[in-house]
């Protein structure tokens, strides 16, 4: 495999080629950093090299099925929000890396992310992928959003909001250093506004792992009567397929976010190469550092599983592709190649640890 340094910088360079004078280098340091300090936080960052390093290490699995796939998906790419008639659901709320791929990347990396969470590089595999596999299939045959009534009712009382967490979000929001956001930002964030046209603040944020180096921006307004808050993000061409040698291949993320079988967030929209999105306490996702238990809950599992189904079958018509090839597969092969992904990931994670 090329060495890992090299393709990062690669990778860096066409990133600061795409977003010119908009990436953030304090951000791209930090993401370094974070990468450094655990394998967890390795994968969450480093979608690149995964995308690079598959046809190597799983060829086994790139004649599967395609569907339009999440790509970087992993446990924490999961969160809630209200969809147009105001219900509770949850589901992939991140779709940045979206592209075309054969469907069980997105199981071996769900898989992967686990177990590297979970701290068990040599351990009982099965616990993960078992739980994971059967959401999967039970999703293939009755593909459907996850809304938190009747059957997901337990996982409302998961995540419900306490008022310690909902002063957190607006005390952060009010701590915000304003500054004036570009023209497009701007046009976007407007565009996602209950109503546009009115007047709002903006500023810089930083989250996540995968995206850090992107600039993010919020906008916060007064609404009738109380405070409403939009995120934009820079989108560039998904990792998957500059891998593939297609650095201008569309973004895909609004077609998959907008699936058949999902619930879709009406505030979810793009505009050219910004996504916007409602923030909200509300808007929350499980963490791995306070919720670990829960994540790695079989039940938790499952809906991962449940999810990514409904989103492969989402834009196309490969179900019963899909239920044949994963049917033929038989036992162990999520095991096998996770943990041959694993391997191939830990030697990379060394490599940014000792620079």
């Amino acid at each position: 495999m090329a060495d890992y340094l090299r393709s990062r910088t690669a990778y860096e360079v066409w990133l600061r080629a795409r977003l010119g004078t908009g990436i953030v280098e304090a951000d791209l340091a930090t993401k370094r950093e974070l990468m450094a300090d655990s394998a967890f936080s390795f994968l969450r960052g480093s979608y690149w090299r995964w995308a690079e390093v598959v046809p190597e290490v799983v060829p086994e699995l790139l004649s599967a099925p395609a569907v339009l796939a999440v790509g970087d998906v992993h446990i924490e790419n999961f969160g809630t929000w209200r969809d147009a008639d105001g219900r509770l659901v949850w589901g992939v709320n991140d779709f940045d890396e979206a592209a075309a791929m054969p469907y069980p990347l997105d199981l071996v990396r769900l898989a992967v992310s686990a177990i590297l969470a979970a701290n068990e590089r040599k351990g009982d595999f099965a616990a993960i992928t078992q739980p994971i596999l059967a959401g999967y299939a039970a999703g293939l045959a009755a593909p459907s959003a996850i809304v938190l009534d009747r059957e997901w009712a337990w996982l409302r009382a998961e995540v419900v909001v306490s008022e310690q967490r909902r002063q957190k979000f607006w005390k952060k929001i009010g701590e915000r250093s304003s500054e004036p956001a570009p023209p497009e930002v701007r046009a976007a964030l407007d565009a996602a506004m209950p109503e546009p046209g009115f007047a709002f603040d903006t500023a810089r944020r930083v989250a996540g792992t995968g995206s850090l180096g992107r600039p993010r921006w919020i906008g916060v307004a007064e609404w009738r009567g109380g405070p409403v808050v939009r995120e934009a993000k820079a989108l560039v061409t998904s990792a998957w397929e500059l891998a593939r040698g297609r650095p201008d291949a569309p973004i895909r993320c609004g077609e998959l976010a907008a699936g058949r079988y999902r619930a879709v967030d009406p505030w979810y929209r793009i505009e050219g190469a910004i996504v916007a999105r409602r923030l909200s306490p509300n808007n929350r996702k499980i963490e791995a550092d306070k919720e670990l238990d829960l994540l790695l809950d079989a039940r938790m599992l499952d809906i991962m599983g449940r999810e990514l189904a409904a989103l492969h079958l989402g834009t196309g018509d490969a179900g019963a592709a899909i239920a044949a090839d994963l049917g033929g597969r038989g036992g162990g092969w999520l095991d096998a190649a996770s943990k041959a992904m694993l391997a191939a990931l830990w030697q990379d994670w060394k490599a940014a640890k000792a620079e």
